[in-house]
């Protein structure tokens, strides 16, 4: 009885699961596998150097889910050189996706195509990573002739666009300096009701009275609105000239008015001067107001009495002193001024409203950040949006992209040193400034002994506290190269020396270490813990890396 217990306990559990949960991963697994395979191949695993390879991902699935295939450079450290369309084969209910891509290498060696990232619906697939040789050319030097290594030849550093931007820049400010010349500047024609404001009121007052007498209103009897014409021009004609409230005034306010003004010696004007304009205005408040309509030739009559009235008042005005002409001078003069302040008021309210119009413009699109350091000037943002450079520095060569080449410089070593190792350094900046790079190739003389890259690590540290860095941060990861290099990276934040000697600066640093037999190599980049245009650099350079080993250089 025990025995068929026991056997009952082993039948329910399978691989040291209870069996229902083991039928249920099968039955999850053959699922999947019956809603899509993803499959990967090459045409061939061994090619010449710069000859193609094509890559096929193969994914079967219904045809209700959405496949994303991977896009760009994704295969590295090989080159993707084309993207073929995806060929479609359907059967049944199920749709077979081929998607092809034309790889190469340049280099010889060994490579590992990575595993590609395949979407479909929802669920995740991976290739599988494959090998693929790539083999050197082999050329029979006893049939190929040599020749001399050829001279450097100076190659002519590409132009950029500033001259661009300059001219975009130059444009857009003359386009709005001929705006504001031909709208507020320009000294415009004159319209005819300006140049008639600008005639000495008895000019006008003549003027006014001939259009007057083109106009038609006599003819259709419209007396009223001629008589509101005639006694408006005498009106303003006084009111520039003896009275300046004339245009407001009653008749009765404005004749009583002229009439203190005779009588104070002011202005001689005649008793019958003062009775005609009363007769003339009274005759026009009737015709106004009380819908009285003379004769028309009675209002022709009038006419002829203001034109006359209107010299009689020219001649007994006084002529102006020397004073009142200085003061009318002067009242123009300040008129004018006034004029152009008001123009260059207009022109700067203008050019600061586009100003900041555009500013806020690019701030939106750009950050106000980028538009700041673009306009005022950045170190690291004119470092990243120059001229980038790749070069091989050392043997072996570390292959590095800069914004800057580097310098190399000689390192006097301890004489103990020396004797052990060969080191060449390149370098760009240094630690008391924004941006540092460094690039050292450390050999060991004797080919038996290997380098400890954590022991090197902790050195480096001690050499940077040894340089002023305080209050190091320090974390250790793994870093893998483009073209599958591996070595260690020390990371994180420290206080740097900077100019001012009693300052700190807090910034970032990045401590890379590869070891290749007896060889090491290293590499360290610090920046501003704020500078966002560093991060970007540093970011690039980690991106461009590249090692090669001795062995491969030399074939």
């Amino acid at each position: 009885m025990n025995n068929d217990i026991r056997f009952m306990k082993a039948k329910r559990t399978v691989f040291g699961l209870p069996f229902s949960v083991t039928f249920s991963l099968v039955f999850c697994f053959l699922s999947l596998s019956a809603f899509s395979q993803v499959s990967s191949s090459i045409d061939s695993s061994s090619i010449k150097i710069g000859a193609q390879i094509t890559y096929k991902i193969q994914v079967e699935t219904d045809t209700t889910s959405l496949v994303v295939f991977p896009e760009g450079q994704t295969f590295t450290p090989l080159e993707m050189i084309e993207s073929y369309p995806i060929d479609t084969i359907k059967n049944k209910d199920k749709f077979s996706l081929i998607k092809k891509y034309g790889l190469t290498q340049f280099d010889s060696g060994t490579y590992t195509i990575p595993r590609q990232k395949i979407i479909v619906a929802d669920k995740t697939f991976f290739t599988d990573s494959i090998k693929v040789e790539v083999n050197t050319v082999v050329v029979d030097t006893t049939k190929q002739g040599l020749y001399d290594i050829k001279p450097l030849i100076e190659v002519k550093k590409r132009g950029s666009n500033w001259w661009k931007y300059l001219l975009i820049t130059l444009l857009a400010i003359g386009v709005i300096a001929a705006a504001l010349w031909w709208f507020i500047w320009r000294q415009k024609p004159l319209t005819e009701e300006e140049k008639i404001a600008l005639l000495p009121p008895y000019d006008r007052a003549k003027l006014a009275l001939q259009k007057l007498d083109e106009s038609h209103y006599l003819e259709h009897e419209q007396l009223k609105d001629y008589y509101s014409e005639l006694t408006l021009i005498i009106r303003k004609y006084l009111d520039e000239k003896v009275y300046d409230h004339s245009l407001e005034s009653t008749t009765d306010e404005l004749i009583s008015r002229l009439r203190l003004l005779k009588e104070g010696n002011q202005i001689d004007l005649s008793k019958d001067t003062i009775k005609n304009i009363e007769s003339i205005l009274r005759r026009a408040d009737l015709v106004k107001f009380a819908k009285s309509a003379p004769d028309v030739a009675l209002a022709e009559l009038d006419r002829t009495t203001i034109d006359a009235e209107i010299d009689h008042v020219k001649e007994v005005l006084p002529e102006p002193t020397e004073e009142e002409k200085l003061l009318d001078a002067q009242y123009a003069e300040e008129q004018e001024r006034k004029k152009q302040r008001k123009k260059v008021w207009i022109t700067v309210g203008i050019s600061v409203f586009l100003l900041l119009a555009a500013i806020t413009g690019f701030s939106i699109k750009y950050g106000f950040d980028y538009v700041k350091d673009t306009v005022i000037g950045h170190e690291s943002k004119e470092l990243l949006e120059g001229e980038w450079v790749t070069s091989a520095y050392g043997v072996p060569p570390v292959t590095i992209t800069t914004p800057r080449v580097l310098k190399r410089i000689n390192v006097e070593l301890p004489e103990e040193v020396k004797a052990q190792h060969e080191a060449i350094v390149f370098n760009y900046g240094s630690l008391l400034e924004g941006f540092y790079l460094n690039v050292v190739n450390l050999k060991l003389k004797n080919p038996k002994t290997k380098f400890d890259l954590e022991k090197s690590a902790e050195k480096c540290i001690g050499d940077f506290e040894q340089q002023g860095v305080e209050n190091m941060l320090v974390k250790r990861d793994k870093f893998i190269t483009p073209n599958g290099a591996e070595g260690l990276k020390i990371h994180g934040t420290a206080n740097f020396p900077s100019i001012l000697q009693d300052d700190k600066e807090r910034g970032k640093y990045v401590l890379l270490l590869f070891s290749n037999e007896n060889v090491m190599q290293q590499i360290i980049i610090t920046s501003k813990e704020d500078d966002i245009y560093a991060d970007k650099i540093v970011e690039r350079i980690l991106n461009s890396i590249e090692l090669q080993n001795e062995e491969k250089d030399n074939e």
